[in-house]
């Protein structure tokens, strides 16, 4: 039996991740990085495909623990299990690397006396290598291509090879632990040093509660709030200050669908909900290298901006699809990259240009090239806001003239407006950008608004209606209280939820997508329909609605990119940046913060 996807907790060292199931598997780690090919990858296959699971002998893979959590404040997970003779203990993390990336699994006896087992599958290149075993100075050490795994227990306990797996067995008493060290390095470089479990616990430990310390949201929902910043934070690339959009690839939006995407890279649509909900939390250090990141990744012709970049800023993604995995639950096909890089979203302009205004608003330090940046991107859109696009759901039929990118275009001159108003010494022409700003208004009202239904709809000219218009009344597009506003929200909850959950568009015949099959609720754009009801003056109904997705979260406080209402589940890539960032914006808007938009 496959676990559901909610059955995964994440550990990471904020370079890469791992995933955890409740019955003791880790079943999915790209290594070194994010966007690394996968040495477990039994998520999108099966055992044979790669995994690392510690358990109570006896027990086979579909029998889970009797209770897990995170240590407080931390990224550390403890996976507790009770048996007949005694209680184990399951301690996982990934300290933040020195150099090479760590996966350590400390098993202590908690009461009585526990027979445990290890049986450890690595298989690199997203499954499809079997690596060469050899031991080595007490390590078993896997070794193929570029990539070599050292794996260590302290104290030893006894290994052997079957069936092409490391596995070991050993007894934990009351007091005792067993202490185990899996460790990636190039396969040309020497072993790295040895590191200290338990004192590598203790340091991550301390380094999860000072940045814990450091949130300055004290609502009623901080520990959800705080738990979200915990795996944005999980999601940053370190080195350089990319947010993954999820640690996943090819999570399916409908079991046995064909709408599975790579999801390992970062994305500019993300930007500006990403740094708002980051300063209004008081992380401004990770705002501001979110924001640096942005610079680096856009910086070039305007007309080669692209929606999404790798952890570096790489523009290369290419996708192709890895036959020799089943899926999850037989979802084909399994990709890697994603081909959706070179399509043309206009709204991403003005993503860019809002991020740069709320990082100068909330005090971050100027980037002298920054503002020459965001003139640049506006003569391009200047030029280009009145022509189609695929929109920021990244459709893979035709082009439309999408509301929300017209909208997001209006975005772009309003902010260099305001800009402009309030640092008269910059340089620009803010009348220029205002006749930009009327013209786009304009347009949209007159194209993209069906006054017969009073709302705002997908496209120009469409009947369907799309949940990413509920951002309208954020942007200050139109005040809250215009009836056109009211209208939206009404309208795209009477015709885009489900089971009082939002879907991002109507999947039905001749959707714009140009994809077989249905979806999921998105789960951003329910806590979007949160936001729209709080700023239309229904509080009620919009902490009502808040508190439902709280409860779609898992035990460790997860969520992925879709919820299945029928099916009682969670769908998509995971943990998704997008939910929580989500998540962790309504929660500020509802605890009274500026709703100025």
């Amino acid at each position: 039996m496959t676990p559901r996807i909610e059955d995964y907790a994440i550990i990471g060292d904020l370079q890469t991740a791992a995933l955890v199931g409740r019955n003791g598997s880790v079943d999915w780690l790209c290594l070194p990085r994010f966007d690394s090919g996968a040495c477990f990858a039994a998520l999108l296959g099966d055992e044979d495909n790669g995994h690392w699971r510690i358990a109570p002998q006896g027990t086979d893979s579909t029998e889970t623990c009797t209770r897990r959590a995170y240590v407080e404040d931390s990224l550390v997970l403890e996976t507790y299990w009770e048996t007949r003779t005694g209680t184990v203990k399951v301690v996982d993390f990934m300290p933040q690397r020195d150099k090479a990336p760590d996966v350590m699994r400390i098993v202590e006896g908690v009461s009585g006396s526990v027979d445990m087992s290890s049986v450890l599958r690595l298989r690199f290149d997203f499954g499809s290598v079997v690596p060469w075993m050899r031991r080595s100075d007490g390590h078993r050490v896997a070794v193929a291509g570029p990539d070599s795994v050292w794996l260590r227990s302290e104290p030893p306990v006894k290994t052997w090879g079957q069936q092409f797996s490391t596995c070991s067995s050993f007894t934990v008493a009351e007091g005792e632990s067993v202490a185990f060290v899996l460790t990636w390095h190039p396969s040309h470089s020497p072993r790295p040093k040895l590191i200290d479990p338990h004192t590598s616990l203790k340091h991550t430990l301390t380094d999860w509660a000072k940045w814990s310390a450091r949130c300055t949201y004290h609502g009623r929902h901080r520990e959800a709030v705080l738990r979200s910043l915990i795996t944005l934070k999980a999601l940053t690339y370190a080195p350089t200050g990319g947010i993954v959009a999820a640690l996943t690839t090819s999570l399916p939006e409908e079991i046995g669908g064909v709408r599975n995407w790579d999801y390992r890279y970062c994305w500019l649509r993300d930007s500006t909900l990403t740094l708002g909900a980051m300063i209004s939390a008081g992380y401004v250090h990770e705002a501001a290298a979110w924001r640096d990141w942005l610079l680096r990744a856009v910086a070039g012709d305007p007309a080669d901006l692209q929606i999404m970049y790798g952890l570096a800023g790489e523009r290369r993604l290419p996708e192709s699809e890895l036959p020799w995995l089943s899926g999850y639950e037989n979802s084909l096909p399994v990709r890697t990259g994603n081909a959706a890089v070179r399509q043309l979203q206009l709204d991403v302009y003005g993503e860019v240009i809002d991020s740069l205004r709320v990082a100068r608003a909330a005090g971050l330090d100027d980037k002298p090239h920054a503002w020459n940046l965001q003139l640049s991107l506006l003569g391009f859109l200047e030029s280009s806001w009145r022509e189609p696009d695929e929109g920021l759901w990244e459709v893979r039929g035709e082009r439309r003239h999408f509301v929300h990118s017209k909208v997001m275009a209006w975005v772009a001159a309003d902010r260099a407006v305001r800009t402009l108003e309030e640092n008269p010494g910059l340089p620009g022409d803010a009348d220029r950008w205002r006749a930009m700003r009327d013209a786009v208004h304009a347009e949209v009202l007159e194209k993209g608004y069906d006054p017969v239904r009073n709302t705002f709809t997908q496209y120009y000219g469409s009947r369907e209606l799309d949940a990413s218009t509920l951002l309208i009344v954020r942007t200050g597009f139109l005040p809250p209280d215009d009836p056109r506003v009211i209208g939206t929200v009404d309208a795209v909850r009477e015709e885009l939820a489900h089971d009082g959950l939002i879907r991002r568009y109507s999947t039905e015949d001749d959707s714009v997508d140009g994809l077989p099959g249905n979806e999921g609720a998105f789960l951003a754009c329910s806590f979007w329909l949160v936001d729209a009801l709080l700023r239309t003056g229904r509080r009620d109904e919009a902490e009502a609605l808040f508190d439902r997705l709280l409860d779609l979260r898992n035990d460790v406080g997860l969520l992925a990119e879709e919820y299945d209402s029928a099916a009682g589940r969670q769908l998509g890539n995971y943990p998704q940046a997008f939910s929580h960032v989500g998540l962790v914006n309504s929660a500020v808007d509802l605890a009274g913060e500026d709703l100025a938009g």
